[in-house]
């Protein structure tokens, strides 16, 4: 009788704590609709009832490239992982996931204040400074010259990744894991850990995706609360 108490009390707690799992983590799409989303496009200004380029197609939140803008989170977020998996929907281009997000069009009259993880295809990884600034253990190796560098148009802003060959091939699923922990970044695709990033000046903001060129699909958009990095050799 004992055991059969004791089994019990096990299978509660693992019961329990899946729920917890379950309550922590978030979907920011829900398959259906931009619920919890808003677009932010510069040409569609004064055509508030022109069609924007983000749509949900086929259960997938879609990134159409054109006209160029952001779809931003209606919240804003900190201490977290979001899981993203992506893929071109044709020829392969521009696209990317900004976080710490805040002021809107801080950078050429269109990009929001914000650190851009970028998706471009061969680039996956990399750091671009939009109006705000992040550091790397190796800074001059993979930014160019400290003179150089800065937030806005006119100075080095982009931070190369540390690996090459981690996307997968045009038309496949890659998936991308960033992680934002206080002022540090960290990001995998495909389990390879591309880059890291530390003293961001900021550490919470709004999450946004990119409409810059090219038809990106998304399939998963879950964030999840953390207190840790995942292990560097991959996020699980």
């Amino acid at each position: 009788m004992q055991s059969l108490k004791t089994l019990g009390l096990v299978v509660l707690v693992t019961v329990a704590f899946q729920a917890f799992a379950a309550e922590e983590s978030k979907t920011l799409f829900n398959g259906k609709d931009l619920a919890g989303w808003h677009q932010d496009v510069p040409k569609l200004d004064n055509k508030p009832d022109a069609p924007g380029p983000f749509i949900v197609r086929g259960g997938m939140l879609v990134s159409l490239g054109r006209p160029g803008g952001h779809l931003i989170t209606d919240e804003v977020y900190e201490n977290y992982r979001l899981e993203v998996e992506y893929r071109f929907a044709g020829k392969p281009g521009n696209c990317g996931v900004l976080v710490h997000a805040s002021t809107p069009r801080a950078l050429y009259e269109m990009f929001p204040k914000s650190i851009e993880v970028q998706m471009h295809h061969e680039n996956a990884g990399d750091f671009w400074c939009i109006a705000q600034d992040i550091q790397v253990p190796d800074m001059e190796k993979r930014r160019g010259p400290k003179a150089e560098w800065g937030v806005d148009g006119d100075k080095q802003r982009r931070i190369l990744n540390l690996t090459d060959g981690s996307e997968k091939k045009p038309g496949e699923w890659n998936r991308m894991v960033i992680e934002c922990l206080g002022n540090e970044i960290k990001v995998w695709v495909n389990d390879d850990l591309v880059n890291y990033g530390f003293g961001c000046e900021a550490s919470k903001g709004q999450i946004a995706l990119q409409a810059e060129g090219s038809e990106v699909e998304f399939k998963k958009l879950l964030l999840t609360p953390i207190t840790e990095f995942s292990p560097e050799k991959k996020a699980e």
